[in-house]
């Protein structure tokens, strides 16, 4: 299924069949001026990489694999542990370190929203390490028409 990132005007898409076909790392679905739908696929014994957002709420939904979710107030007091697995929502609030890990013997597939957008709309990264990269180039910043919170820490990384 392709996908083609149309924001900020209306889109309608099968999410499920679009997340269970999705081979990359992160494929950004649709950007809206206050939210954004991204795709991800993780493979086995890797996860979506420890991160805080201080300004950016998430929705996170498993639709293939099983994993473990892990959140907390700071990278090394993750608190919150919790098996998911296909069909499992995830909410992460903003300000909340947070990881998925997957547990499985095949790619974790699931969807992310954000709320506000956090990533360059349409941008598709086969990779951890090609997200890194963009991010650290500065080829993965929202859209223009994106409403973003003023003076807003940025995310970390563990």
């Amino acid at each position: 299924m392709d996908i083609v990132d149309n924001g900020p005007e209306p889109n309608a898409f099968d999410i499920e069949t679009a997340t269970t076909q999705n081979a990359a790392y992160r494929t950004v679905a649709w950007t809206g001026k206050y939210l954004q739908v991204t795709l991800m696929s993780i493979p086995p014994g890797e996860s979506i990489g420890l991160e805080v957002h201080p300004e950016t709420d998430q929705f996170l939904r498993l639709d293939a694999g099983r994993g473990r979710c892990v959140m907390g107030p700071a990278r090394d007091d993750l608190t919150f542990t919790q098996d998911v697995q296909d069909g499992w929502s995830i909410q992460v609030p903003a300000g909340v370190w947070h990881d998925v890990i997957n547990t499985g013997d095949e790619p974790m597939r699931l969807y992310a929203v954000y709320a506000p957008v956090h990533h360059a709309a349409g941008i598709v990264q086969a990779t951890a390490a090609e997200a890194e990269a963009d991010e650290a180039a500065g080829r993965d910043e929202p859209p223009a028409w994106s409403v973003q919170p003023e003076g807003a820490a940025p995310d970390g990384h563990a």
